[in-house]
């Protein structure tokens, strides 16, 4: 999805507390994703999210929407706050993590110590 440009094509994966007051959290993890997006040359091509509770991120529909966009080729990036937006659950994070890696897609998280890790690749 790339338009000529030289930035990558990623997808923001907000997965926030449902408990957070109404949509600090959630605009909370967009700028900081978009913020992190901007200083790494990617260009955020569609932000989704999915209320933060349920360990399997197969169950969610907006990851399934992500999981969808890497399958296309669409992006070659998804950008989330944290590891715990995929899952809880390491055992439910990493088959996802090696899915779109496989696909060629990878995992960045925005959150600034993590970010600060490993150049904010997925590798927790």
């Amino acid at each position: 999805m790339n338009t000529g440009n030289s930035t990558t094509p990623a997808v923001l994966y907000i997965c926030a507390r449902s408990n957070d007051a109404p949509g600090v959290g959630e605009e909370r993890a967009e700028q900081e994703g978009r913020d992190f997006a901007l200083k790494h040359d990617m260009h955020v091509v569609s932000v989704i999210t999915d209320p933060f509770g349920d360990p399997v991120p197969q169950r969610r529909s907006g990851w399934m929407r992500v999981r969808e966009m890497a399958e296309r080729g669409e992006v070659g990036v998804v950008i989330t706050r944290w590891p715990n937006a995929l899952s809880m659950d390491q055992e439910q994070r990493y088959p996802e993590l090696e899915y779109l890696g496989r696909l060629g897609c990878q995992v960045l998280f925005s959150w600034a110590p993590l970010a600060a890790m490993a150049g904010g690749g997925a590798s927790l």
